[in-house]
């Protein structure tokens, strides 16, 4: 999520769209947002007065942007709803002003893990300009700590996109993929995004199906391996930014955010939908 503008090129990394075997593995955390509201034991909700990569929202914590919806159409239970809103001249309690604001949440300080594998079950909204996300970051400083990317999104429904960045390298410098959906699929309908992370090996999935595949030996090529430390996990939907102006080449009405997608925004229709979260241990 962290990153500069990219194209999604792929550089010595192996793309397999075979199943991932089914391990024995023991659930480490599970959420099913099968409650009426956002467990914090669980849960930070993330309040920013600045933003990353020029995205264009200010993150708050209101039921506005950051909800559960028990009636949530083919949901399991009930399912979480991070939606972006316009709220014009939004300013931050650091003096910052905004036009929109949106959602983000994390486990820092609650439950990290290493090695296993994480999945989520979501749902996205197709619009130019929303970056969803779905990641997982260490504790020190950025990039040393390795951030892996499971699920960004900036508004193509026919991809979604995997990357690593870590000390020395970063996902549009060969270390991201966009991934398509066979058989005519898209963001819009329910996926299970996943990752499988190994002492040597990052494996990434869509629907149980290895994707994107990259190892240390490869990324030592460019720097260290960043990913034998803890990680907690990140879910958030950004507006705008370098990564979609990079994608969309769009400067109006805002930096990546086309017109179409404001309207969008406004109509309340920007919406990231979070079924479930699980992660498993035993995979190393």
């Amino acid at each position: 999520m962290m990153r500069t503008a990219g194209t999604g090129l792929l550089c010595l990394c192996l793309l397999s769209s075979a199943q991932v075997p089914a391990t024995r593995a023991a659930t480490i955390f599970f959420e099913d947002f099968s409650g009426t509201t956002l467990d914090r034991s669980k849960w930070n909700v993330i309040v920013t007065g600045r933003t990353v990569n020029d995205e264009q929202q200010a993150y708050v914590d209101s039921p506005d942007t950051i909800a559960i919806r028990p009636d949530t159409p083919d949901a399991e239970h009930g399912a979480l709803a991070i939606t972006s809103r316009r709220k014009r001249g939004f300013t931050t309690p650091e003096g910052r002003v905004f036009d929109f604001v949106s959602g983000r949440m994390d486990t820092r300080g609650k439950f990290q893990f290493l090695y296993g594998t994480a999945e989520a079950r979501i749902k996205l909204t197709a619009g130019e300009g929303l970056w969803p996300a779905f990641w997982a970051l260490g504790n020190e400083r950025w990039p040393d700590t390795g951030e892996m990317d499971i699920l960004e999104n900036v508004g193509d429904s026919t991809w979604t996109n995997f990357a690593i960045h870590g000390p020395g390298y970063s996902g549009n410098k060969c270390f991201d993929f966009r991934q398509r959906f066979p058989g005519g699929g898209d963001i819009t309908g329910w996926h299970v995004y996943g990752m499988t992370w190994m002492r040597d090996a990052l494996v990434f999935t869509v629907d149980g199906r290895e994707r994107w595949r990259v190892d240390r030996a490869t990324v030592e090529t460019r720097g260290r391996w960043a990913y034998d430390t803890p990680k907690f996990l990140i879910v958030n939907q950004a507006i705008g930014g370098s990564y979609p102006h990079a994608v969309n080449h769009t400067d109006q009405p805002y930096l990546g955010l086309p017109q179409s997608t404001v309207e969008t925004i406004d109509g309340g229709r920007a919406v990231m939908l979070v079924d479930w979260i699980r992660v498993t241990s035993g995979v190393q």
